[in-house]
């Protein structure tokens, strides 16, 4: 009886167990996508999606809508993200017919250098506490950003943040789960318990949760601007708060604050260009991927084939050496993008891959350089606007550390930091933005555009736009489809950060792969692993100008909504 049960256990965890018994025959979509044609929203939880519709109904942009939701994200989602964070932004101005960038990161405070770790033989900077703290962002790009594209005052866009922190909401399935596998090892931070352990323990599904302090900051923002938030009382407490606990994070550092506009880069994959936002961001990774998996034959291999994933896992590989050597701050290197970006070295790199076997592991490109969690939202409006919108703290919860009376936590962005070589590209620096992970995307077909979209997840986030695109263009899925598919995530890359990959990393696989296809990529050498929650959360909108329709999607494995009206 035990040896039919595993048997049948097996059969149902590397089989697969597909939707097929849905009308529209595609294999693996969980639901329909969403159509509209006024304007579209999708988000990593309802209320967030709502507040967004609830923007763009009272004739706001879908710039102000998306500020709406990243703030309502910040407040029902903080595990993931929260004005203690940075932000980035692709966005398609339907009126200038053109894409533009926006990177909101912030920098390490001035009064910190790598000698303060090398003295101390600190290797990596510490994940929680006042060491990883950077300025965050997300303010400062909030504001410029609706300073260009918004419309609506941004005290009436804050308001549905405003009035869940202060009444309460429940909260959803994912995000419970996220905030009490995450929570252990931050109830000593500073602020932390007395901001997201109600009765000592974090809140239930379905358990009201209120955040008066971050209603308050939201509000004093919405009233003063992003000096409030910069120059006024909100920096002079996390100054206070910094010092108290022995941060490096200044008033100089938050009063000092610049976000930048960056112009996107992009590669052509089959016919349709793909865009991310440049250094100190890793959105290079995921061209610099489909420039490799363009010279192979990906549609014939077949969706879930051992062929297929073993050249999409080395082309990872490839990619991310590159991404370790040189991503970083371009105000301090020469960045050598557009060799990194060429055909031609994506044909060389992809000659490095051997068909049969796993790389242990892969050299960086020998080009010079000159020295010098998260949460994913898009927005179209009825005008034809288009927002690609991530933002984050880092990881979960960030540093822990809640400025008093404020109500969100710092990111440790800082962590990313290399500080074990001064020569490094991504070494610390006065002042100097981290190596980012967060990244939003864009398809654009003919000039005109075709599909905003981003996948949240720390490293996973450039091989799993990667592989949301493979699945669109070589796989035929629809917009619903590519997101619930199965997903690969490897692990175990060089990083930015100092470590470096010698035993070729682990291959996780999402359930849903044959176990023919597991066993034939064991042969290649591929070290396999098996896991829940770590491949990502997806948001898209598909984009049909001449119909003026609208495609949303919302993947499966967050608490999502795509909605339109």
């Amino acid at each position: 009886m035990y040896k039919l049960f595993s048997f049948i256990l097996c059969q149902l965890l590397f089989n697969g167990v597909y939707a097929q018994d849905r009308l529209t025959g595609e294999t693996f979509t969980t639901r329909s996508e969403v159509l509209a044609r006024n304007g579209m929203a999708a988000t990593s939880q309802p209320l967030a999606t709502q507040a967004a519709l609830e923007i763009l109904k009272k004739g706001g942009s879908a710039m102000d809508a998306a500020i709406a939701a990243n703030a309502v994200l910040g407040l029902v989602e903080p595990a993931s993200c929260g004005i203690g964070g940075d932000i980035f932004a692709i966005v398609w101005d339907a009126k200038e017919k053109k894409l533009f960038g926006f990177n909101g990161s912030g920098r390490a405070p001035k009064s910190l250098n790598i000698e303060y770790f090398m003295e101390r033989e600190i290797k990596y900077v510490p994940l929680y506490g006042p060491l990883p703290v950077s300025v965050p962002g997300c303010v400062d790009g909030w504001f410029e950003l609706h300073k260009k594209f918004g419309k609506l005052p941004m005290a009436e866009i804050l308001q549905p943040a405003i009035g869940y922190g202060r009444d309460g909401f429940p909260v959803s399935e994912v995000i419970a789960y996220e905030m009490v596998s995450n929570y252990k090892g931050l109830q000593d931070q500073p602020g932390f318990a007395q901001t997201y352990l109600p009765g000592g323990t974090p809140p239930a599904k379905g358990e009201v949760f209120k955040n008066p302090d971050l209603a308050n900051t939201y509000d004093k923002i919405a009233r003063g601007g992003r000096d409030a938030f910069y120059k006024g009382d909100i920096a002079r407490t996390i100054d206070a708060f910094m010092k108290k606990h022995g941060g490096f994070l200044s008033y100089s550092d938050m009063a000092g604050h610049t976000s930048e506009w960056v112009e996107p880069v992009s590669t052509n994959y089959r016919g349709f260009d793909v865009w991310e936002l440049p250094p100190n961001g890793q959105g290079t990774a995921a061209l610099q991927m489909l420039n490799i998996l363009e010279g192979y034959d990906i549609a014939a291999m077949g969706f879930g084939s051992a062929e297929y994933i073993h050249v999409l896992t080395e082309a990872k590989k490839l990619a991310y050496e590159d991404r370790a050597k040189f991503y970083a701050d371009p105000a301090f290197n020469n960045i050598p993008l557009s060799e990194l970006l060429s055909k031609k070295y994506a044909a060389s790199r992809r000659e490095l891959i051997g068909p049969d076997e796993s790389a242990r592991a892969y050299p960086a490109g020998d080009m010079e350089i000159e020295s010098g969690n998260t949460t994913y939202l898009t927005v179209a409006d009825k005008d034809g606007n288009i927002v690609s919108l991530i933002q984050s703290i880092y990881s979960e919860f960030a540093s822990g550390m809640v400025p008093d009376g404020l109500g969100f936590v710092l990111q440790n962005r800082g962590q990313m930091f290399n500080v074990q070589d001064k020569t490094h590209a991504n070494a610390l620096e006065p002042g100097k933005r981290p190596f980012h992970t967060i990244i939003p995307a864009f398809i654009t077909r003919d000039g005109k555009p075709h599909v905003s979209f981003g996948l949240m997840g720390g490293a996973v986030q450039p091989q799993g736009h990667a592989q949301i695109v493979i699945n669109l263009v070589d796989f035929g899925m629809n917009l619903q489809e590519a997101g619930d598919a199965p997903r690969i995530r490897h692990a175990g890359s060089s990083q930015p950060t100092g470590s470096r990959m010698t035993n070729g990393g682990t291959l996780n696989m999402e359930s849903g792969f044959d176990y023919g296809t597991i066993r034939e990529l064991r042969k290649k050498g591929h070290r396999i692993s098996f896991g829940v929650g770590i491949y990502g959360g997806y948001q898209a909108i598909g984009i049909d100008l001449d119909n003026r329709v609208y495609t949303g999607a919302s993947e499966s494995r967050k608490d999502g909504q795509a909605a339109g009206y």
